[in-house]
């Protein structure tokens, strides 16, 4: 015979299911991956004419950046990209053009400054999408925080991070290139 205490039991370890398998859905149509790198370096090396606000330089990339951008087109061109994401800038086109051009990808531009339409075209156009987002070390952190992400900072010098983000549990894993 089955005690009150053997009831209660079930009784939560079915709820518990229960809830655990009603979750689980909601997390799987979440957003699936987003990639996050700074733009390759540049052929001015990183001198500016002022804030990225104001009037900055629009230099294209040195011949390490261009090398750069070919590696990160290597590294990422099996991992389901389906849209990357630049600002008005050459330096974050010019680092998407390898990798875009081997996926048969056109690149989407989104100011930099308007990191709330970046963030809501992600989710909006690429819910269930594994998204490529290259941008500068302002705007990088700000785009990782507003999709769910911990605080980053990318320095001046920095150029070889790619951030993988896993927004729906708000997971961020840093690899090196």
């Amino acid at each position: 015979m089955i005690g009150n205490r053997d009831r209660t039991m079930r009784a939560v370890g079915f709820s518990l299911a229960l809830a655990v398998s009603l979750a689980v859905p909601v997390v799987a149509s979440a957003q699936q991956t987003v990639i996050f790198v700074r733009h390759a370096e540049r052929a001015d090396a990183g001198a500016t004419t002022g804030a990225m606000s104001a009037a900055p330089a629009d230099p294209l990339l040195s011949a390490a950046g261009q090398a750069r951008a070919q590696k990160l087109a290597t590294m990422l061109r099996d991992a389901g990209i389906k849209a990357i994401y630049v600002t008005e800038f050459h330096r974050t086109q010019d680092t998407a053009k390898p990798l875009a051009s081997v996926l048969r990808l056109d690149v989407k531009t989104v100011a930099a400054k308007d990191t709330a339409v970046l963030v809501e075209a992600i989710k909006s156009t690429h819910a269930k999408d594994v998204v490529l987002v290259i941008g500068h070390s302002n705007t990088v952190p700000d785009a990782i925080k507003a999709l769910g992400g911990p605080a980053v900072t990318i320095r001046d010098d920095e150029y070889d991070a790619i951030f993988v983000l896993n927004p729906a549990t708000g997971s961020l894993t840093l690899i090196r290139y």
